[in-house]
């Protein structure tokens, strides 16, 4: 293991690239104030990825600074929030959020089956629009046992999107003319990881931001019973499969992976430690994985995985509200504090855009792609509608 001065060493490069051209993206956003910092930011940043092509001694700081960083630009939102205020708002954003998230995974599945998507594909895909991006992803991944091949290619569907919300979504804010609430409450229930959440949102408003994280804290915890509900799922279907099956030994040697330790953690391009369970010898193409009848069961759901499921920074988002409930928060400061926030969704999301990977997303073929784009769409029309027939849309 290396030491933290080494550690520190390794990042500087591909931090200080994200810092310099998030610097030069606030610069822009300063012009126009209607883009702010984030988009041009990523966009900078994706030019320069496919242009220049950063070497691999700027990969770890880049993904530091996609994770890490727009992790802690989460936790500073918090800052400015009381907790009544988060209870209130997540509690009336719940009928907008849950059927947004009905409406994503019924779509799923519909249009997975007539695509002729995989049924673990379209699941990685449908949760990732539903819920919380590459996070939940993640996490579903070992319950259902996905091949890595398919996580692959939905976390590349999923990031294509998220860029797609960042550019997209103010400009439509903008022409019906949403207040910051409505439209924190649109980010928070249309947008996938919560990079593009903090993004979209600190693009249309300072006020919008605080809802939108509100509201994408609650979405995210949907992951525990959607996780729960999956893990059942899988766990009869193998029952059902095993009768029909030959008794004898496996003749393949089974490869366990790591456990996803802290995955919802991660957001924007990346998603941490994700290593699929896979069969030696066994052929994985688009959706594929072996299946064997001696598998062991799906990852169980014991209390403690139940809890690592809620990232870090969400917490420490609630942890910053008290805080500032409670008063131990000067209020001189949250002016600071706000914009701390706000550059560091920058950096963030210039290092996301030097993480794009054309190839990855070329790879992946038309159909997962067409599948995003009709979820992505799908989830964005369900919650302005919602917002309409709730009367949560002024």
């Amino acid at each position: 293991m290396r030491s933290l001065p080494e550690r520190a060493r390794a990042v500087l490069p591909g931090l200080a690239l994200a810092v310099a051209v998030a610097a030069v993206a606030t610069v822009v956003g300063q012009h126009v104030p209607l883009v702010g910092s984030a988009v041009p930011g990523a966009v900078i940043g994706a030019v320069i990825a496919l242009v220049i092509k950063p070497g691999a001694r700027f990969a770890p700081g880049v993904k530091y600074a996609s994770t890490f960083l727009l992790q802690c630009s989460v936790v500073l939102l918090g800052t400015q929030l009381s907790i009544a205020e988060a209870a209130r708002v997540g509690l009336a954003s719940l009928p907008v959020m849950l059927g947004t998230l009905a409406v994503c995974l019924t779509a799923a599945w519909l249009y997975g089956r007539m695509l002729g998507i995989p049924r673990d594909l379209r699941t990685l895909i449908g949760v990732g629009t539903g819920i919380c991006g590459g996070s939940a992803i993640a996490a579903v991944s070992p319950v259902i046992e996905a091949a890595s091949t398919d996580v692959a290619y939905a976390i590349s569907t999923i990031f294509l999107f998220n860029i797609a919300a960042v550019l997209v979504f103010p400009l439509i804010g903008h022409a019906i003319g949403m207040s910051q609430q409505s439209f924190g409450l649109f980010a928070g229930t249309a947008v996938n990881d919560t990079s593009s959440v903090v993004a979209t949102a600190t693009t249309y408003g300072a006020a919008a931001a605080n809802h939108a994280i509100v509201v994408k804290l609650v979405r995210t915890l949907t992951i525990i019973p959607i996780c729960l509900g999956l893990a059942a799922l899988a766990a009869r279907r193998q029952r059902a499969e095993r009768p029909a099956r030959p008794s004898r030994q496996p003749e393949l040697a089974l490869v366990d992976s790591a456990e996803v330790v802290g995955a919802s953690n991660s957001v924007g391009s990346s998603t941490g430690p994700v290593v699929a369970r896979t069969a030696i010898g066994a052929g994985t193409g688009l959706g594929g994985k072996t299946a064997s009848a001696f598998a062991p069961a799906p990852a169980r759901m014991s209390p403690l995985r139940v809890v690592l499921l809620v990232p870090w920074f969400l917490i420490g988002f609630v942890v910053a509200a008290a805080l500032n409930s409670a008063g131990l928060i000067p209020s001189g400061s949250h002016g600071s504090l706000q914009h701390g926030s706000v550059f560091l969704v920058a950096v963030a999301l210039s290092a996301i855009g030097l993480s794009t990977n054309v190839p990855a997303l070329r790879k992946a073929g038309p159909k997962p792609v067409l599948l995003g784009a009709l979820l992505w769409i799908t989830v964005a029309v369900a919650s302005l509608g919602l917002q309409t027939l709730t009367g949560t849309l002024r």
